[in-house]
């Protein structure tokens, strides 16, 4: 039997960039983010109609990086797919570089996804980032895709209180980089920002629509409890091993 392959177009191998090497740097990195931030695309370049969202996370279990996708019907918000991949970390933990991190356990994840998502939100940032350039808007420039940052905690910015508004502006240096979002009355709002290719306005429509059951939008919940399964059955596993040889 011929051996299937995943349909979708992207070049993953395009980012090369993603490991710098023993040349790197941290302010190596930061000038990369701000010249890839030039190259956000701050408008609404979806499909239409929006066919299938995205949701895309990472767990981290002892060395090891787990990349989950999951794929949703847009007008019914139901499961159509789904994806788990786990890789050796390559990357460590550094302030404002978590995009370097996670982008290729959540790469490989993708890969595998025979559905090809219109759109991906992304547990993390987009252009509401100090370098413009948070894990949505890295992870949307390697896709060439629409991709959106839903952060359930401010990276950088100003934001005024509520006072019973749906939403605020996310304001860092006299530009809206992103919006406070309720998207369940009485929990705590999220922090939505472009990532690529997609406006705030429409940002903010399809990550309220994907929350219908939740504060999280249904996309990102899904990866996030795929990929922490896989965690989980890893550390089991680890543990079953280490017991056998003890």
């Amino acid at each position: 039997m011929k051996k299937q392959t995943s349909p979708l177009p992207w070049r993953f191998e395009s980012f090369s960039s993603v490991e710098l090497g023993s040349k790197f740097s941290v302010e190596k990195a930061h000038a990369m983010q701000l010249r890839l931030s030039k190259k956000v695309i701050k408008k609404d370049l979806l499909p239409k109609p929006i066919r299938f969202v995205a949701g895309v996370d990472v767990a981290y279990s002892r060395g090891t990086s787990i990349g989950a996708a999951a794929v949703f019907d847009y007008d019914s918000l139901s499961l159509v797919e789904s994806s788990a991949v786990r890789i050796k970390t390559r990357f460590p933990y550094i302030p404002t570089l978590l995009s370097f991190r996670e982008i290729s356990p959540t790469l490989a994840a993708i890969k595998k996804l025979r559905k090809k998502p219109d759109v991906f939100l992304v547990d993390g940032q987009g252009i509401a980032h100090p370098y413009r350039l948070g894990f949505a808007s890295h992870l949307g420039l390697v896709l060439d895709k629409s991709t959106i940052g839903v952060a359930k905690s401010r990276l950088c910015g100003e934001v005024e209180p509520l006072r019973g508004r749906k939403w605020v502006p996310i304001i860092d240096r006299g530009e809206v980089i992103g919006a406070l979002v309720v998207t369940r009355h009485g929990e705590k709002p999220l922090y939505v920002s472009i990532g690529n290719k997609v406006s705030l306005k429409t940002a903010m429509g399809i990550v309220l629509h994907c929350a219908q059951t939740g504060r999280i939008p249904q996309p990102i919940q899904a990866a996030h409890e795929l990929a922490n399964e896989e965690k989980r059955k890893q550390d089991i596993g680890r543990k079953t091993t280490s017991d056998v040889i003890g």
